[in-house]
């Protein structure tokens, strides 16, 4: 009798490991099983966000973190805790990313008015490296104009607009955009006829892949922006780095408009990839959709178009 009911106990007890070790591993679940620290629970809904980390070959790139589902001021708020080094958030960062505003920097207050977003650092912002200043501006300028209803940006410490980088000294907009630029790269032969464009590539870590933009400085201000994002993307290989477009090198814009929020693009037959010739790379939906976002603030809608015939809309929304 003792004996059967000690196997009985042993078996309801490996069960009720084995439901819980099943539960663990069902990612939702687990989500909210790990986000912990020794004080505070944090327990966060699927709302995956997106924020500009710094990646594994020190680009800032756009990845996503679970968030409140919140808008605004509280979203930004959220957000902001994840690029502080260290901060409430940091035992989410995905693998192959790190923080970038110094440990220690807290939020001191929160203003938005008119798609503007005033940030309040504490003093410890300005213990960024040398070699790190521009990239935290543009992680937190990316990263919040990324939130629907804020445009622009504007960075204080201790109550007082920051006007210069921490090291260089370098000028510093009062309000910032993304005008602002992000992993800059400069191909220029004279300082006049300049024109800046922002292009998405591909990047990858441990097989999971992610989107790096580059803005780059060129000679040719009167060249169209859209036919040179595209002639970039096509273009292989893409200088000295790991970065990567998958628009076929043989695929040709043949023309677009953009109206209404909406651009459409009409391609030859070389956007298609597949057997059947019927499908378009979700990478290169991507890094068009997302440069062509940086180039036209109230985008909406990408229409990808092949001789004419529409294949696929993408809404900008929709793009995690």
């Amino acid at each position: 009798m003792l004996k059967r009911m000690s196997i009985k106990k042993i078996m309801v007890s490996t069960a009720a490991a084995l439901i819980l070790l099943i539960i663990y591993l069902i990612p939702e679940n687990r989500k909210e099983i790990e986000l912990k620290n020794d004080d505070i629970e944090y327990v966060y809904d699927n709302t995956a966000t997106t924020i500009y980390l710094v990646d594994s070959n020190d680009y800032v790139a756009r990845t996503t973190i679970p968030t409140c589902n919140c808008d605004g001021k509280d979203k930004a708020n959220d957000l902001l805790e994840g690029l502080i080094i260290g901060g409430r958030k940091s035992n989410i960062i995905p693998n192959g990313f790190r923080s970038i505003i110094p440990p220690g920097t807290s939020v001191l207050g929160l203003e938005l008015k008119d798609k503007v977003l005033t940030i309040d650092f504490s003093k410890e912002l300005l213990d960024i490296a040398a070699s790190e200043e521009k990239k935290m501006i543009e992680a937190i300028v990316y990263t919040l104009t990324d939130i629907d209803g804020i445009d622009k940006v504007i960075i204080k410490v201790e109550g007082e607009v920051l006007t210069n980088l921490p090291n260089s000294k370098e000028n510093l907009p009062t309000v910032l955009d993304r005008s602002y630029g992000i992993n800059k790269t400069y191909d220029l032969v004279t300082m006049s006829d300049i024109q800046s464009y922002t292009v998405y590539y591909v990047n990858s870590y441990n097989d999971e892949e992610y989107y790096v933009p580059i803005t780059k400085y060129v000679n040719g201000k009167g060249d169209d922006p859209i036919k040179v994002i595209i002639k970039e993307l096509s273009s292989s290989p893409i200088y000295e780095t790991n970065l990567m477009s998958y628009l076929n090198s043989e695929a040709s814009l043949l023309d677009y408009e953009y109206i209404d929020s909406t651009l459409k693009l009409n391609f030859n037959e070389l956007l298609l990839n597949g057997i059947d010739n019927k499908n378009i790379l979700e990478e290169v939906i991507y890094t068009i959709s997302l440069s062509a976002s940086d180039l036209y603030d109230d985008l909406e809608m990408v229409s990808f178009y092949v001789n004419d015939k529409e294949v696929l809309t993408m809404n900008i929304d929709d793009i995690e």
